[in-house]
């Protein structure tokens, strides 16, 4: 069974080809087009070294999940993506730049795109294969995308569960303006505010490079304090869960207080709940705070200064106008536009956030917030 991926068309809302609303684009998915050898896509062989080819055509790259191949929630729609994203190349979706370009860059007048790639090998079992993959995949997005089409940045993938080859990563790539941030996902083997991940986020402040986390990832653990869940939807709610759980390590470990330029970016996760999040562990911080000496604000104040949201997959009230009360608590310059090109569930930017906004509002949340968070290195 498939589901419709078309935009809905709102009433009235102005047609994609006549949007004159120039737009930075936090969350693009680029795809390696080559065949998959031991998990790894052939595309990125050309920027490996020979033991890496030949060890991925001999062993699998295996994650951190009771599963030997394949997700723990398989995708409905192929690849996860819109029906209309097959570039007729072949190559699979989000693999062929001018495809992209054609469908995505042009005509939603795309000025910044973030490029997110996943399936980077991102919390594999081994260390090593790990750290190989996510060169590669750094040295491929440069050839194949960033520097073709100067409106994309790429994400410093690193091999994040071996910190210190992290920070080789983002020494290496870091110089180049071509990357906008560190990627990391955020299902991890242990909360991201534990002392073994603070490696990467001095490097990555040192760099003047955000962290963005982009829901999924492979810890090891169930999606659920309490199990594995039964369905796919609860696979898709749970990327909120995850978020919050990271975020409130990050802050109560003390991260930011420790890196208080670090910005952090959080991908796919939604927003709605940051209020309430911040709201509730300033109430227990007052109580506790004795208990955390490090901390020198509420909690909620480091968000306001820390941390941004990408909108996309943004939560519906009904009426969606009460999404403006949303941006009103967690704050306008809180918010980055994302669109998830070209997953299933993608946003388009004619008829997303249906709700009034100033023009001031408009520019920040479509484009001004994330020049100012991405460029601003």
């Amino acid at each position: 069974m498939t589901v419709d991926v078309l935009p809905r068309q709102q009433p009235g809302a102005q047609s994609v080809s006549t949007s004159k609303l120039a737009i930075a684009d936090g969350d693009i998915h680029p795809r390696a087009a080559g065949k998959s050898v031991g998990g790894v896509s052939t595309s990125l062989f050309p920027y490996m070294e020979k033991r890496w080819v030949e060890h991925f055509h001999e062993f699998s790259l295996t994650y951190r999940q009771p599963w030997e191949k394949g997700a723990a929630y398989p995708k409905n729609q192929p690849q996860a993506s819109r029906r209309d994203a097959w570039p007729p190349g072949g190559g699979g979706p989000g693999s062929d730049l001018a495809f992209m370009q054609a469908q995505h860059l042009d005509p939603n007048n795309v000025t910044l795109g973030i490029l997110n790639p996943l399936g980077a090998g991102q919390g594999a079992i081994s260390p090593d294969a790990s750290a190989a993959v996510a060169r590669a995949v750094n040295d491929w997005q440069v050839a194949e995308w960033t520097s073709r089409d100067r409106r994309l940045r790429g994400s410093v993938v690193v091999p994040y569960e071996d910190a210190a080859a992290s920070v080789k990563e983002i020494e290496r790539c870091a110089p180049n303006p071509d990357f906008a941030q560190v990627l990391l996902l955020s299902r991890t083997a242990e909360p991201l505010g534990q002392r073994r991940y603070w490696p990467i986020y001095e490097a990555a402040a040192a760099a003047g490079l955000p962290i963005g986390v982009h829901a999924f990832g492979n810890g090891g653990w169930p999606n659920t304090a309490g199990g594995w869940g039964s369905y796919y939807i609860e696979e898709m709610v749970g990327h909120a869960q995850a978020q919050q759980a990271l975020l409130i390590s990050m802050i109560l470990e003390g991260v930011f207080e420790t890196y208080p330029t670090l910005k952090l970016v959080l991908i796919e996760g939604g927003l709605a709940w940051a209020a309430a999040l911040g709201w509730r562990m300033d109430a227990q911080w007052r109580k506790l705070k004795r208990e955390l000496p490090r901390l020198k604000k509420a909690p909620s104040e480091y968000m306001r200064t820390n941390v941004w949201f990408t909108t996309q997959p943004i939560e519906e009230p009904d009426p969606r106008t009460q999404l403006a009360e949303v941006f009103d608590w967690i704050g306008w310059d809180r918010v980055l536009f994302a669109t998830d090109y070209p997953h299933w569930d993608f946003d388009d930017p004619a008829h997303a956030l249906p709700m009034k906004m100033t023009e001031a509002q408009r520019q920040a949340v479509f484009r001004g917030n994330a020049e100012g968070v991405y460029r601003g290195r």
